[in-house]
């Protein structure tokens, strides 16, 4: 149920940017106040990302009030910390609609609104788009302000290092903001400190700074005594020397949550010349006490009572196939003390707590960085280590250059357990695990394997470890069949399918998780029914024998149907002369946007009903 906007009279007065200028700055903390509570109650019966927003409020509040958006440009990093973002733009009467099908985007998302500039989901990226923003602006001489804002968390990735240091470089007009929500607010973010930021960022210091510079630019000796007497002065006060190196002049760190000094240093900073950071410290969860002692747990929330002061305790069902990762790992650690596990940043995520608390010596949080994963990975596997990379499909991607040079092209052994394939749901386009069988299956040297029920992927995971190359298990985020996964493990027959229900005329060949959607179906049609396991290699001996027997094949696999399973099927059915024919069920040729599970497999007609409504018209 939407909230009615007119019970928080200064925030219906601000219900886009150029209405929120209106309003006196002196107003600004009650505004603030009142998006705080607005965010609160509305992501309270819609769920969604909660505790980083509350943690942007005031910085919000602050960059709308101070530049001319949407003609100014403003990039949020991944997206996690846009609600309050997305309430002042004019669509805070949907944001009951988050996350769900056919409602607001979870993330910025260009489609939906023009105060959106950049689609984002993945982090690291803001600083990147902004640098190119704010050359597009300098060519074109619009005076166009251009701000990044990136988290703590995602300026550990090596591509926001890669940007900052090129904008060092070309110096362009812009402003980043590094919203520190780690550190705590101590005594040097107050009054004192946002003194220091307001001299920094005004007139009088930067004049006399630039003005220095020219007078004695022709005094070399002079000149390189005045460049060290600021460094000198602001490392007294700031700790931003490795910023300055970069080429950026730092300002900060200074209270997020005052808002009325951040809309004094922000003005200040808005025309100073190059570029510009701004190190602000913020606690995730603000004004909520339960996010602000637990931000992790309340980093993405489903429907809970505010009133209540926790979260509802989440009902004891299936384990997930997240868990029986965990549960695995932690039983392969124990037997064999070469096992090294690595995330990027997704302990939780991938179900490594435990097992970061039982081998902390064997256990790397690389934070945001999938590239340095892959690559410490190889390093590890070169020197007689056994690697386990815990990674999401979808964060894959970005460290597939590595993984065919550093990982594959030399055959190390490295298991990637590859978490969240197929359709994950309500965080769309940017998180569906779509295309990693398609990005996988072309790279020599590769084993890829889809299970099908939780046991699979516990022998699978046993499997994949104890091949001699590079080998991937791709599980799918969610709830597991209620199989029981067996403690003993065993080693699978490589590229070997497993025949469920034979039947006649057609085979369904099921790749992964859709294999129980295909029992409809298979029934329905009296149709062979195939648990295929394997990607690759395939069991091309199975699969002669079923062309040989069969007059079509259907191949069922949660990946795009583009360079997927169901292509490497046909390839193989081509280059054996297979007089059969095929048809290939899947993700189709574009992007998938956000709901649950089950709405989009029903979407996408890969439901049973789906499945079996799809064959039959081939029929």
């Amino acid at each position: 149920m939407a909230l009615d906007i007119n019970d928080y009279p200064l925030l219906a007065k601000a219900n886009l940017p150029e209405q929120l200028r209106q309003l006196p700055q002196d107003k600004l903390p009650a505004l603030s106040d009142e998006l705080r509570s607005y965010l609160l109650q509305s992501v309270s019966q819609s769920s969604g990302h909660f505790a980083s927003g509350l943690g942007t409020v005031e910085l919000t509040v602050a960059l709308h009030y101070v530049y001319n958006t949407p003609f100014d440009r403003l990039i949020w990093d991944v997206g996690h910390q846009a609600y309050p973002h997305k309430i002042l733009t004019g669509r805070a009467e949907r944001m009951h609609t988050i996350r769900q099908k056919d409602g607001l985007h979870p993330f910025p998302y260009r489609e939906e609104s023009e105060y959106d500039v950049l689609s984002v989901g993945h982090s690291s990226t803001s600083i990147s788009a902004a640098l190119g923003m704010a050359i597009a602006a300098q060519q074109a001489r619009n005076n166009r302000k251009v701000v990044a804002v990136i988290g703590d968390g995602a300026i550990t990735a090596g591509m926001a290092f890669e940007a900052l240091n090129h904008a060092g470089e070309v110096r362009p007009d812009m402003l980043v903001i590094l919203n520190d929500n780690e550190m705590s607010i101590s005594e040097n973010v107050g009054a004192l400190n946002r003194y220091f930021a307001r001299i920094l960022s005004g007139s009088f210091y930067t004049s006399l700074r630039e003005g220095g510079k020219k007078i004695l630019s022709g005094v070399p000796p002079l000149h390189e005594l005045a460049s060290r007497a600021e460094e000198h002065f602001k490392g007294m006060v700031t700790p931003g020397t490795f910023f300055e190196e970069l080429g950026f002049n730092y300002i900060g760190p200074i209270d997020g949550h005052d808002v009325l000094g951040l809309v004094d240093t922000i003005r200040n900073m808005r025309n100073l010349k190059g570029p510009q950071l701004l190190h602000i410290v913020t606690k995730k969860g603000k004004g909520y006490a339960p996010a602000e002692a637990d931000p992790i747990g309340y980093h993405a929330v489903s429907k809970f009572n505010p009133d209540d002061k926790k979260q509802p305790a989440k009902k004891a069902g299936r384990p997930s196939f997240s868990n029986i990762f965990g549960n695995w790992i932690c039983d392969m650690a124990a037997q064999d003390e070469r096992l090294q596990a690595i995330t990027p940043a997704m302990r939780e995520g991938s179900d490594l707590v435990r097992f970061s608390k039982s081998y902390p010596k064997r256990y790397f949080d690389v934070a945001i960085a999938e590239q340095h994963a892959v690559t410490l990975a190889a390093g590890m596997a070169i020197e007689g280590l056994k690697p386990v990379v815990a990674i999401y499909s979808s964060f894959l991607q970005r460290g597939y250059d590595q993984l065919i040079h550093d990982v594959a092209l030399q055959n190390l052994d490295v298991l990637f357990a590859v978490d969240r394939a197929g359709v994950v749901g309500a965080d769309g386009p940017t998180h569906q695990g779509a295309f990693d069988i398609s990005f996988m299956r072309c790279i020599p040297n590769m084993v890829i394997m889809v299970p099908s029920d939780e046991d699979e992927c516990r022998q699978m995971l046993y499997t994949g470890y104890q091949y001699q190359g590079p080998a991937a298990v791709r599980y799918p985020r969610g709830s597991g069949t209620g199989i029981d996964a067996q403690p003993q493990m065993q080693l699978l027959p490589l590229g070997k399918a497993k025949v469920v229900r034979q039947g006649e005329h057609t085979a369904i060949l099921a790749f992964g998780p859709l294999l129980s959607a295909c029992q409809h179906a298979a029934e329905q049609l009296n149709a062979t029914l195939v648990d295929m396991r394997f990607v690759k290699p395939l069991d091309e001996k199975l699969l002669t024998e079923l062309a040989q027997s069969h007059k079509l094949l259907v191949t069922v696999e949660d990946n795009a149907i583009a360079g997927g399973a169901g292509s490497a099927v046909n390839e193989f059915i081509a280059k054996a002369q297979l007089a059969v024919s095929s048809l290939n069920l899947g993700l189709p040729d574009h992007f998938i946007k956000h709901g649950s599970q089950e709405e989009i497999y029903t979407e996408l007609a890969l439901d049973s009903n789906g499945i079996l409504a799809s064959i039959q018209q081939r029929l």
